[in-house]
């Protein structure tokens, strides 16, 4: 993202409230993690909003809309990003956001549901 590109809204989804705003050096995809006055916060949607100036749309204001989360232990690597959960269960999402359907919340180690996978997923 450019230096002179426009404020970040931080907004936290559930109650659809502002955090701050800044300005960032990158720009967030959903399900990766922003650190924010020491608290950290998963990006779950990225909006961008246009302004017609001069004849012509220019990036106005971006919003990021989080929730509150911690990083965390159980994640594994999977095709160069980063997924939660225990990647070798049939039920994993394989995902950044979210662990499985049956236990999203996890943790992993102790679910009840865990069925190996029949072939590895790093194929």
């Amino acid at each position: 993202m450019e230096l002179n590109s426009p404020l970040t809204d931080i907004i936290l989804s559930q109650s659809c409230s502002t955090l701050c705003r800044l300005q960032l050096d990158w720009t967030p995809e959903p399900g990766t993690h922003l650190e924010i006055a020491g608290q950290t916060y998963l990006v779950l949607e990225r909006r961008h909003r246009y302004m017609l100036k001069s004849g012509r749309y220019q990036l106005h204001q971006i919003a990021l809309y989080v929730q509150t989360a911690s990083i965390p232990t159980e994640r594994s690597l999977i095709e160069g990003r980063w997924v939660i959960g225990d990647s070798t269960c049939l039920y994993n999402a394989r995902s950044e956001i979210l662990r499985c359907a049956i236990n999203p919340n996890g943790p992993c180690d102790r679910c009840t549901h865990y069925q190996p996978l029949k072939k590895p997923p790093f194929n």
